[in-house]
């Protein structure tokens, strides 16, 4: 097996004296997904944007396909998509400016544009004001641009907060087949049954620290029915 993708290696972030997440390694695939589950304040979203290169760890190193974003930031931005927990979108512009607004900071030509709308169902909306979105489609739009550019890597913070089951579904199938074409997928969730779904591996914070990890079988062998819930219930006692 070659290098894996991502190779995060004692990374930590501590603001004014106060410990967000203790260091920790994390290692990740091509076309490997991990999940990384917790209580509000669990270091899930930190550890994401360290990654992302959003926020500068305060111990650690972080590289991306053998890249580093102290050393080659722009190059390292392009093996990226991030997805945030949550975005103020510009008011007023329709959902097609708006992907054609980060297409072309991406270097996505409007077919793709287009392209990736059709693929998270926002086609017939594209003319609509984002600012009229609901929530879940507000999600929608941000996971087309996190996907725009066809990234090596993932990072995606609640992708499926607001979703109504039908996108709830989709979500998943369509990680299982970024998985399959060779991407990797970081992504932080409180949706125990879809992190049992499709991640390969599932990581549980607890007040910046790591619990637990392992593959969802890992967990059902030692906790049997319901493992994830089990896992998560450990894990905050």
């Amino acid at each position: 097996m070659g290098e894996p993708l991502v190779v995060a290696t004692g990374i930590g972030k501590t603001i004014k004296s106060k410990t967000l997440v203790e260091p920790i390694d994390l290692r990740v695939d091509r076309g490997e997904t991990l999940a990384l589950c917790g209580g509000n304040g669990a270091g899930k979203s930190t550890i994401l944007r360290m990654i992302a290169g959003i926020l500068t760890p305060s111990a650690g190193e972080i590289r991306v396909n053998g890249l580093s974003w102290k050393e080659k930031r722009a190059e390292f931005a392009k093996q990226i998509g991030y997805m945030p927990d949550d975005f103020a979108f510009t008011p007023g512009l329709s959902a097609l400016e708006t992907l054609s607004f980060w297409g072309a900071l991406r270097g996505v030509g409007k077919s793709r544009v287009k392209e990736t709308l059709a693929v998270v169902g926002l086609e017939d909306k594209c003319g609509d004001k984002v600012q009229t979105f609901s929530k879940g489609m507000r999600q929608r739009l941000l996971f087309a641009q996190a996907i725009l550019a066809k990234p090596s890597l993932l990072l995606l913070d609640e992708p499926t907060n607001g979703l109504d089951p039908h996108w709830m579904e989709e979500f998943v199938r369509l990680i299982r087949e970024l998985k399959g074409q060779g991407h990797a997928v970081v992504f932080s969730t409180h949706q125990l049954p879809v992190a049992e779904e499709v991640a390969d591996r599932v990581v549980f914070l607890n007040q910046g620290k790591r619990c637990a990890e392992g593959s969802v079988a890992e967990y059902r062998a030692r906790y049997g029915e319901y493992p994830l819930h089990a896992a998560f219930r450990e894990a905050l006692a």
